[in-house]
């Protein structure tokens, strides 16, 4: 199995209407066909000094392996969330893990 954990940052001028359409992209990619588990969250109202509540969205999917991360990085939808959503982003940080 395969971990792509993905924190977005929106930029402090996004509107709720940009980040309501943001959020429906980001659903988008569960379509993929090498998705075996997926899930998209907003920080939880969890008040601890070891984490970490400034990101906007979290984007999580689970691959069968390193094969379907590959198909899944240059899938059309993919690559279409990205060329519609890359100018709200702020901050992008993924954590990948085997």
């Amino acid at each position: 199995m395969l971990a792509h954990h993905v924190l977005f940052w929106l930029k402090a001028d996004t509107t709720e209407d940009q980040k309501a359409a943001f959020r429906k992209g980001l659903e988008s990619l569960e379509k993929i066909e090498s998705v075996k588990s997926f899930y998209v969250g907003i920080p939880a109202p969890i008040e601890r000094a070891v984490v970490d509540t400034s990101y906007t969205f979290s984007l999580l999917i689970i691959f069968e392996d390193l094969a379907g991360h590959d198909v899944y990085q240059t899938h059309p939808l993919h690559l279409a969330f990205l060329d519609e959503f890359r100018g709200l982003f702020e901050k992008v940080t993924i954590y990948d893990a085997l």
